[in-house]
C-alpha cells in the first residue's frame, strides 16, 4: 500500500532519474551548481534577515519595558524636593 502512494505520489525510481538527467542535459552541470549556490544564499540571508528583525523586535520591546520603569521616592525624598522647589516658586511670585 504504501509503495503504491509514493510512486503514484513522487513517480517510479526510473522516471525521476530520466527526468534529471534530462536536466542536466538542458541547464549543465556548470549552470545547476551555480544555481543551487545562489539558491542557498539566498535562504542564509532571508534567515539572517528574519533573525535581525525578531533582535531588533526584542530590543524595542525591552527599551519601551525600561522607559516606563520608575524609580520609586520616599515620602522624605518627596518632602525633600517640594521644599527646595518652593523657595524658587516664591521668589518668582514676589518678583511677577
Amino acid at each position: 500500500m504504501e509503495s503504491t502512494i509514493a510512486t503514484a505520489a513522487f513517480g517510479s525510481p526510473w522516471q525521476l532519474i530520466i527526468i534529471a538527467l534530462l536536466i542536466i542535459l538542458i541547464f549543465g552541470t556548470k549552470k545547476l551548481r551555480s544555481l543551487g549556490s545562489d539558491l542557498g544564499e539566498s535562504l542564509k540571508g532571508f534567515k539572517k534577515a528574519m533573525n535581525d528583525n525578531e533582535a531588533a523586535k526584542a530590543a524595542k520591546e525591552e527599551q519601551e519595558k525600561q522607559d516606563a520603569d520608575f524609580a520609586t521616592k520616599n515620602i522624605t525624598e518627596q518632602q525633600a524636593t517640594e521644599k527646595k522647589d518652593s523657595p524658587v516658586e516664591s521668589k518668582n511670585k514676589e518678583q511677577g
